[in-house]
């Protein structure tokens, strides 16, 4: 589970964390490729805007919405009529280490958090892909198409709906 916070922390602040961003939209797929080279792959799309807010809509391998916002992360999974409300305790701040990110050739920047080196690739000044290796050694890659920036959001977007009869699980 702190794997999967970091890397949506990561990538929600990511989209609002170059000057002129204030939102972001895009399809998603990330792999995780573990120690035996074995690929795990999940598609979906994301919404984001400043300061902190993202609303994760993962639609395969199975379907779960992951809402983030500055205080909390609610992660919602149907399949097992399930919801997971986490407090933040992360003081990760990507907004100040991506403006410290280095260019190291065209359209490719790295920024690094604690020990982990992340890799931004841009293309026409949109964000392409965000790689990086988590603290399982596993390498996780996200590619993002469709991407569109500054558009209006409704804050809505990022309050989650959770069903009555699903389980809650506050840690």
């Amino acid at each position: 589970m702190k794997q999967l916070f970091l890397s949506l922390v990561f990538c929600t602040l990511s989209f609002a964390s170059f000057d002129d961003i204030n939102s972001f939209k895009a399809d998603f797929t990330q792999s995780v490729t573990d120690e035996k080279n074995k690929i795990l792959t999940y598609e979906g799309s994301i919404v984001a805007s400043r300061p902190q807010n993202a609303m994760w809509n993962y639609a395969k391998p199975i379907k779960k919405e992951v809402f983030i916002s500055l205080n909390n992360i609610t992660i919602i999974e149907p399949e097992i009529e399930q919801v997971i409300v986490r407090n933040v305790e992360s003081h990760f701040d990507f907004f100040n280490m991506i403006k410290n990110a280095k260019k190291i050739k065209e359209d490719t920047y790295t920024a690094t958090y604690k020990e982990s080196i992340f890799t931004i690739t841009t293309k026409n000044a949109l964000i392409k892909s965000i790689s990086y290796v988590d603290e399982f050694d596993n390498k996780v890659k996200i590619v993002f198409k469709n991407q569109k920036q500054n558009e209006r959001i409704d804050e809505q977007i990022f309050t989650p709906n959770i069903p009555l009869d699903y389980d809650i699980i506050q840690d």
